[in-house]
């Protein structure tokens, strides 16, 4: 735990406290305010701090200053008078409070919970999550009614949580559990469906006969069954809808609350009807005293009645008549710990966790899915180690490190389905964000599709409203003045299908198209955007103005100062040069070699120590 002023940063669960409140932080801000607080008091430049977050990967600098003007706002932290991160000029940032650091993290009593109270074995990573439901639990037993929300995207874990919140109730509890899953599509059609599912499950159990009673004394047409042992949630689904009165209702799960708790679990209210989600805001605004418990689970940017959903929540929080619980992504040891339960071992191979946490970036079902498509495609093989049969990386390979990130297929196809629900133009718009790498600016999504640049950023900027794989990161102002704001996909796997369902011919146009347009954004000095041009040139197939725009950034990386970069840049032309041979690349390449031994007498001028020209060679 590393500590400074008021905040505390717990490196191992990856999460920002401030005065013993969590305070939400995704992960790549999470990452930056890491390095900066690991580094504290010297200097970090733009490019140490793109390096150590994406490495091999080209990334946009001001992809930083949005992330860097996020945590400021989080800090509470003015840039005229930093307290935490001081921005120095064109050069990089420097952390500049004290930093102390403790064994120890230093949760809200809010959040506690008995010792003896154990999270289930399996769920990983949400234990301070269990125990704030846990919390909200022990509130309904004394009689104080709670409304809980859930929320996350898909695969974030909502349901596994709900599932170890229903063990450790079983568990510790006498309480009558019931739950409702709202289904796509269906609320359109059948009212009330996932309240009636739950009150046939409620009618079911052993507390069946109590249930109806209250129902048949109190809301006759909810009834379930009137005294059989089974019944259907289409048996109440078919009458009337006037006779199902939500007030009776509401009066038979509170008397059923009397006696014992009630714990009423309605899953997925994205999707649910407008008529459900009322009568969940009438049982949290109800004044009686009930041992009664609501949990729902929702994905925040994936709702059909997203806007009605939206404002109840909110007014319900103003009123603190309910709380909302979002998962946040788990943290790289969470996600070790969810490799080492699914592959039963403790010690795993190497690079292993890493891997999986960087690709699926904290999503369970992605990790699993990960970790299921290597064992598929042979990367992980089951060995006896000492008689003991381990998970280990297939022979030769050591570590995961070289291997090429693909998305699993079923993954691709769920992200696939949700990428069918936007219409044609907004999937082409998507498509087009994708042939950028971290962070895609709206103009050069214009110049792909040939379309209005202002245009392209409203669309952009209502996709980013509704879509939670789609974030807008902050905006960068063009050489010519105006502005354009950058986005970013939350999920790399996202931007990969979308790449991919692309034809190659439609991938080249746009990628030169790009080109294009960054050299007239930047005429007269389009040497500082060579290398940008030049990966968007080698993308599209055109190795010739690849291997040009290359030299150019590496002259402007000379005239920098920057020779290794320059080194690199020139190996990199020598690579794309030899991998497509033409019957003038022999003179091609003695004009790189050329740039090379310039180079590296520039270079040796300055009197670096020799282990610096070594990337001067051909053979690097």
């Amino acid at each position: 735990m590393k500590h400074f002023a008021s905040f505390c940063l717990d490196t191992v669960n990856e999460r920002l406290w401030l005065s013993g409140a969590q305070i939400t932080l995704p992960p790549k801000p999470f990452a930056v305010l890491r390095y900066l607080i690991d580094n504290p008091g010297r200097l970090i430049t733009h490019d140490e701090l793109l390096d150590a977050l994406w490495p091999d990967t080209y990334v946009q600098p001001q992809v930083l200053r949005t992330y860097v003007l996020d945590l400021r706002r989080i800090l509470g932290d003015d840039p005229a008078q930093p307290r935490f991160i001081q921005t120095l000029p064109k050069r990089g940032y420097c952390f500049v409070a004290a930093v102390t650091e403790h064994a120890e993290p230093q949760p809200s009593p809010a959040l506690k919970i008995a010792s003896t109270a154990i999270a289930p074995p399996r769920i990983v990573g949400r234990e301070l999550e269990l125990a704030n439901l846990e919390a909200h639990v022990e509130q309904a037993v004394s009689g104080q009614r709670r409304l809980v929300f859930i929320t996350g995207e898909a695969g974030i874990g909502k349901t596994a949580l709900v599932d170890a919140l229903c063990q450790q109730v079983s568990s510790s509890h006498s309480a009558c559990i019931a739950q409702g899953q709202c289904v796509e599509g269906l609320g359109a059609r059948e009212e009330y469906y996932p309240i009636t599912d739950a009150l046939c499950q409620m009618c079911s159990s052993p507390d069946g006969e109590r249930v109806r009673a209250a129902l048949n004394r109190l809301a006759p047409a909810w009834a379930c069954g009137s005294g059989r042992e089974h019944s259907t949630s289409a048996e109440l689904a078919h009458r009337p809808a006037h006779e199902r009165m939500a007030s009776d209702l509401c009066a038979a799960l509170e008397e059923i609350a009397s006696e014992k708790p009630l714990i009423l679990i309605v899953e997925d209210v994205h999707w649910a009807d407008a008529p459900t989600l009322l009568l969940l805001s009438a049982l949290a605004r109800r004044r009686g005293p009930a041992k009664l418990m609501i949990v729902s689970t929702y994905r925040p940017h994936d709702a059909a009645t997203l806007s009605t959903l939206k404002n109840l929540k909110q007014d319900l929080l103003m009123r603190r008549l309910c709380a909302e619980l979002p998962l946040p992504p788990l943290s790289g040891a969470a996600v070790s710990k969810l490799i080492s339960r699914e592959l039963r071992q403790e010690a795993l191979p190497v690079g292993l966790a890493t891997f999986v946490h960087r690709h699926s970036e904290g999503n369970p079902l992605f990790a699993i899915a990960i970790l299921e498509h290597l064992i598929a495609q042979g990367f992980l093989v089951r060995e006896n180690s000492n008689g003991v049969p381990l998970w280990k990386h297939r022979p030769p390979c050591t570590d995961l490190s070289e291997v090429e990130a693909q998305v699993p297929e079923g993954l691709a196809q769920m992200i696939e389905l949700e990428i069918e629900r936007l219409t044609p133009q907004e999937q082409r718009l998507l498509e087009a964000g994708s042939l950028l790498s971290v962070a895609f600016p709206a103009w050069a999504v214009a110049a792909a599709l040939e379309q209005d640049a202002t245009e392209i950023e409203d669309a952009c900027d209502q996709l980013a409203h509704r879509l939670y794989f789609l974030e807008r990161a902050g905006q960068d102002e063009l050489p010519d003045g105006s502005f354009s704001a950058f986005y970013v996909f939350a999920h790399g796997l996202y931007r990969e299908v979308l790449y991919q369902r692309q034809s190659s011919a439609s991938r080249s146009r746009r990628h030169i198209r790009i080109a294009h347009r960054l050299g007239a954004l930047f005429a007269g000095r389009e040497s500082s955007v060579a290398r940008e041009m030049a990966l968007h040139y080698e993308a599209a197939g055109d190795w010739q103005r690849a291997v040009k725009s290359l030299r150019a950034a590496s002259q402007h990386a000379v005239e920098r100062g920057a020779f290794i970069e320059a080194a690199e840049m020139l190996h990199r032309a020598l690579s794309i040069v030899e991998s497509n041979p033409q019957s003038s690349h022999e003179s091609v390449l003695q004009e790189i070699h050329m740039d090379l031994s310039h180079a590296q007498n520039a270079l040796s001028t300055k009197k670096m120590p020799p282990q610096n020209l070594d990337v001067f060679s051909t053979g690097t």
